[in-house]
């Protein structure tokens, strides 16, 4: 049903956890299925440096919160803002239909996290 790659993101996450010196945070859930995450991010010199999230929910919702720290590190603002969904998902393999809500959710909470950096970097 899923992909190796999500089932790859989702038995070994990466960049899971707390980002104690965080310069910004969000957090986001899903009021149909109750999945949250939140991610913090760390900039210097203009691109993110460090990112990490923390996950509640499907296996999708951890596999695409894994994926995206690793999409958006080394990114500036503008590029991570500029992260596609299309692009998000081939980094899980793939999703199926009834579990597309995941990608959905990660780039929200990317959004929301990135707009807490207006005028930072």
């Amino acid at each position: 049903m899923y992909s190796a790659e999500v089932l790859d993101h989702f038995e070994h996450p990466r960049n899971g956890g707390v980002l104690s010196d965080a310069d910004a945070s969000a957090q986001m859930e899903n009021p149909a299925c109750g999945d949250t995450l939140r991610l913090m991010l760390k900039m210097s010199a203009g691109r993110i440096v460090a990112m990490r999230f923390l996950a509640r929910g499907c296996v999708p919702v951890m596999a695409c919160g894994s994926a995206l720290t690793e999409l958006v590190q080394g990114r500036t603002i503008a590029e991570a803002r500029r992260l596609s969904r299309e692009e998000l998902l081939r980094a899980v393999g793939g999703l199926p239909a009834a579990s597309q809500h995941a990608s959905h959710l990660a780039l929200d909470t990317l959004a929301a996290v990135l707009a807490k950096l207006n005028g930072k970097s």
